[in-house]
């Protein structure tokens, strides 16, 4: 039986081109392409779909959050992210949110089959060139949860008040406390998560989604 493909892209040259070169694979079959997340999550409805190559960057609704709703609705279909985005943050957030393969758009059609192949039988695949960028963000999210650990409630609170762009002298009004405790709070704070400056605790605050922007 042949493998079942959607192909979900806003570019109408880029979804043609992918469907020609799958379509010369008789393993797989084209079943669907959609140009944006709202098209995708009514085709999902109505077809039976194996394995959906999911673009990121898309009108009405981005890639990432046709995915996260997929899984709210305990979609089981396997997807492949198929993106021009090669930082490490759209993996990590593709990851988090249940991503099956991760792949870049210049990779080679027997790679994207490889992947589609990979997927298909429950495996997990992302484009090799990636996995060392995956792997150091993860060790790092992982030192960042421990530094963040050691944060008190009230520590916590002023970083999150600080991130979203607070003076000392707000956010001592905010959290109805003097200001300079305050400024033992935030000197606190700099030395846990090891940042030298406010800019620097406020990407800290935004990586690790203390805040969100």
């Amino acid at each position: 039986m042949p493998i079942n493909i959607a192909v979900v892209d806003d570019h109408v040259m880029v979804r043609e081109g992918l469907i020609q070169l799958l379509e010369l694979d008789k393993d797989i079959k084209v079943v669907g392409q959609a140009g944006d997340g709202t098209q995708c999550l009514e085709l999902l409805k109505n077809m039976d779909v194996d394995v959906l190559l999911l673009d990121i960057n898309m009108p009405t609704m981005n890639g990432l959050e046709v995915l996260k709703i997929m899984r709210e609705r305990k979609d089981n279909t396997k997807v492949i992210v198929l993106t021009i985005h090669n930082e490490v943050e759209y993996l990590v957030k593709a990851v988090d949110i249940g991503i099956n393969g991760y792949m870049l758009k210049d990779s080679d059609s027997d790679e994207l089959k490889k992947a589609i192949y990979c997927v298909n039988e429950g495996e997990t695949y992302i484009q090799p060139k990636l996995s060392p960028m995956l792997n150091s963000r993860l060790i790092n999210r992982n030192e960042d949860e421990k530094k963040i650990e050691c944060l008190t409630r009230r520590e916590f609170e002023v970083l999150k008040l600080l991130a979203e762009g607070m003076f000392n002298k707000e956010i001592a009004s905010k959290l109805n406390i003097s200001e300079r405790t305050v400024k033992n709070h935030v000197s606190n704070i700099f030395k846990k998560i090891t940042v030298a400056d406010r800019t620097q605790a406020a990407v800290f605050a935004i990586k690790n989604n203390i805040i969100t922007v």
